[in-house]
């Protein structure tokens, strides 16, 4: 998959995928853990124009890699870049680090929260069929993603109390977030490589030469942290069917006050 084509022959430990790196949870500010959302407030600004530009980005790029194989040297730099900005800030929304998020899509080399994604060949035929080939990536990272912030109060009380995030908790929530940057990776066309390790690494995964081992790399899960994405994707699954239920037996009385008929 690294070079862009369906191999299955070939064993999953060549296939790079996009990397998360977080350094090992500490201690944190209850103050900044207070008021952590309202601090984000112009990092969600910046965000939002960013996720336009990145939108109208890919559309160019999904073009541009049907023709060429491969995404643009600028289109890949963008959007890579957009990925980590979008990753810190949510690292940090989701209670990950402490620092404050830098307003610039290159960080500093000592931000605590790194993403790498690789330029890569693309398989034409995957690119095509991008859209569907995401689907069951997307319900996985949709319900675990809701499910995380459907018991978000408690992890921020929790985590203001302590005044540090649990390791079980911090491993699910890396995991969880890893896994949206991976499918986020995935979607914009930056990886060949489809969005894998929810449940976490293989304790015996290597470490690439040249990277020194953080917190995710790779991200060895204990039991509760597992238990813990269990949970997450049960709550989603919930969530998401009480939505419908909810939707679904609203309609008919939408309806008859609409016609005006009993």
């Amino acid at each position: 998959m690294a070079d862009g084509r369906w191999s299955p022959g070939r064993k999953e430990a060549d296939e790079f995928r996009p990397v998360l790196d977080i350094v090992e949870p500490g201690h944190q500010r209850r103050l900044t853990v207070l008021l952590r959302l309202l601090l984000l407030i112009p990092q969600f600004i910046v965000l939002f124009f960013l996720h336009i530009a990145a939108f109208f980005t890919v559309i160019a790029g999904w073009f541009a890699a049907l023709v060429l194989g491969r995404l643009p040297d600028p289109v890949f730099r963008f959007l890579a870049g957009f990925l980590g900005y979008d990753m810190r800030v949510s690292a940090s929304q989701m209670l990950l680090v402490d620092r404050y998020p830098p307003f610039a899509l290159t960080p500093p080399p000592d931000y605590p929260v790194q993403t790498e994604v690789r330029p890569t060949a693309l398989n034409r035929l995957a690119v095509l069929f991008r859209i569907f080939l995401m689907i069951p990536a997307a319900i996985v990272q949709s319900l675990a993603v809701y499910g995380w912030w459907a018991l978000a109060f408690v992890w921020w009380v929790i985590t203001l109390v302590l005044g540090r995030m649990p390791r079980p908790l911090f491993e699910a929530t890396a995991a969880t977030l890893r896994y949206r940057m991976r499918f986020s990776a995935y979607t914009m066309m930056l990886t060949p490589a489809y969005p894998k390790g929810l449940f976490g690494d293989d304790g015996l995964a290597a470490v690439p030469q040249g990277h020194p081992r953080s917190a995710t790399r790779p991200l060895v899960m204990s039991s509760a942290g597992k238990w813990l994405v269990v949970l997450f994707l049960v709550l989603g699954l919930l969530g998401n069917v009480t939505t419908s239920v909810t939707t679904a037996t609203s309609d008919p009385d939408d309806t008859t006050r609409l016609s005006g008929t009993p």
